[in-house]
Order: C-alpha cells, then sequence, then structure tokens
C-alpha cells in the first residue's frame, strides 16, 4: 500500500504587537501552547501575553484571535503593558462592560457600551485586562465567571478594578522595520483553510466556514453578550456545531449541558440560540 501524504508543517510568521523583530512559530495545538511557542521566540514569560490579533498589530477587538487560524494569518501577540487601578461605583445594574477572555487565564474587556458608567471612566479601555476586583485576583477565572461577579457587586458601594493594559508602541516605526510590516501588516488568509483550535483535544486542519456558520455564530455571540455580557467566537462556533448536531432545542440544551454544562445556559437562551441557527440556515438556502 501507498504510504500516507505526510501532514505539511504549518509554521506561522509572528510579532510582538508593540514592536519585535519577526518570529516563526509552529507545533502548537491550543491556544495555551501557542502563547508558549510565542514566549520562547521573544524570550518571554507566556503569562505576559495578553491575547493575540491576527493580521494586525492595534488593539482591535474584531480581529482578535479565537479558535481559528487562517493559514496565511499574522499573529501579533499583545503583552503585559502598565497597570493600573480605577474606582467604580455602580449606581446602575450594568457597568457597560462586556468580557472575553484569551484562552489562557486572562480575561479583558472586549467592547464598552456607549454612555455607560464605564465609558464615562476614561482611563478604562478597550483590550484592558481584568487582574483584580477588590484586590481579589481573577486571574485564572474565565469570562463568564467574571461578567458574573461584576454583575452581582452591590449598588452604591464603591469598588476598584486592577487593569493591565496591552503595551504601547511608543517607539513603534523605530522598532518595526519597513520588511517586517509589509510581512505582517494586511496579510490577510484565503479562507480556504483554518487551523481549528480546541480546548480539549488536537487542533484540525478544515475547511473555512460556510456563510451560514460565520452568520450563526455572528448571532449566537450577539446571544452571548445580551444574556451574559461576554462575547467568545470560538464558544459561539462550538454552539453553533452542536446546533447543527441537534434535531430540536430539546436536543440542543442537552449537548450542550454535556460539554459546557459549567456556563448553565438558561432554558430561555438555548431557544434562542436554536432560533437564530435556524434563522441564519433559512437565510442561506
Amino acid at each position: 500500500p501507498r504510504p500516507p501524504r505526510p501532514r505539511p508543517r504549518l509554521v506561522f510568521h509572528t510579532q510582538l504587537a508593540h514592536g519585535s523583530p519577526t518570529g516563526r512559530i509552529e507545533g502548537f495545538t491550543n491556544v495555551k501552547e501557542l502563547y508558549a511557542k510565542i514566549a520562547e521566540v521573544f524570550d518571554i514569560s507566556p503569562t505576559e501575553i495578553l491575547f493575540c490579533t491576527l493580521n494586525t498589530h492595534k488593539v482591535d477587538m474584531q480581529k482578535l484571535l479565537g479558535g481559528q487560524i487562517g493559514l496565511e494569518d499574522f499573529i501579533f501577540a499583545h503583552v503585559r503593558g502598565e497597570t493600573k487601578e480605577v474606582e467604580v461605583t455602580k449606581t446602575e445594574d450594568a457597568l457597560g462592560l462586556t468580557i472575553t477572555d484569551n484562552g489562557a487565564g486572562y480575561a479583558f474587556i472586549k467592547r464598552i457600551k456607549e454612555g455607560s458608567i464605564i465609558n464615562r471612566l476614561q482611563t478604562v479601555c478597550v483590550g484592558d485586562s481584568i487582574e483584580a476586583i477588590n484586590d481579589h485576583t481573577i486571574v485564572g477565572c474565565r469570562h463568564y465567571e467574571v461578567a458574573r461577579m461584576l454583575r452581582e457587586l452591590p449598588q452604591a458601594q464603591p469598588f476598584t478594578l486592577r487593569l493591565v493594559q496591552p503595551k504601547k508602541a511608543f517607539d513603534m516605526i523605530g522598532q518595526r522595520t519597513r520588511s517586517s510590516k509589509s510581512m505582517g501588516e494586511g496579510r490577510v488568509t484565503s479562507g480556504k483553510e483554518t487551523l481549528r483550535l480546541r480546548a480539549q483535544g488536537p487542533a484540525t486542519l478544515e475547511e473555512g466556514p460556510s456563510p451560514f456558520e460565520e452568520e450563526a455564530a455572528r448571532r449566537v455571540d450577539d446571544l452571548l453578550e445580551s444574556y451574559m455580557g461576554i462575547r467568545d467566537s470560538e464558544l459561539a462556533s462550538t454552539m453553533v456545531e452542536a446546533a447543527k448536531e441537534s434535531p430540536g432545542a430539546a436536543q440542543l440544551a442537552r449537548g450542550l449541558d454535556s460539554v459546557l454544562g459549567e456556563f448553565a445556559f438558561p432554558q430561555e437562551f438555548v431557544a434562542e440560540v436554536w432560533a437564530a441557527v435556524c434563522h441564519s440556515r433559512a437565510g442561506q438556502e
């Protein structure tokens, strides 16, 4: 029998977002291993990395690295910068924060609602990692846990957030050479194949998501934000996959409970997810 074709080596280019030479990484199967590979290249600790963006060094929440990396994507790692503390008084139920996490122990701010309590605090920015609430460290907590802690804080009682902002590139022009910028900035994925990173199990090489899957994941991500105050494209994609394999909302609820039971999704939320996926499928047919 003919021997199986060897899998191609998947090599990705990477830089530190505030400026660095270009490095090459390979051989990772999940986000934690990805951070470890980047840290090894740049001789830093993996815990210095707050999050990564694809194809831009900017703090662009639309370009966050999630569960999939296009084979032509360029990875920018945003590392710890200055630490700051801010006192907040909760004058209404919602702070106006949307939380996500990096898959390796850090929750950070993905969106700030205009006109909200947090929006009025100029020192709090999108991309800031939340390190502690009232001196209680939350490093290692998932984003939904952090969102719940913030929701449960009492009104009219001040509390303190300790935040870590991504390192800023005051000398970006000096550090980033023209050749490295042209290699990374603006580089886009082919859209044909992606490396799918999973929290459990090995990474797999897959076709890019279909228009239906992209639309359904976007709708589910919106629901996560409205119900739980988090955004998580990988979680949304996982839920869409479960819905595709379920004949109805009841079966979807059981499927989500078996693989994502720690989220304890309410029944009405699951029904909304099922409706969103069905609506997206109908729109593509």
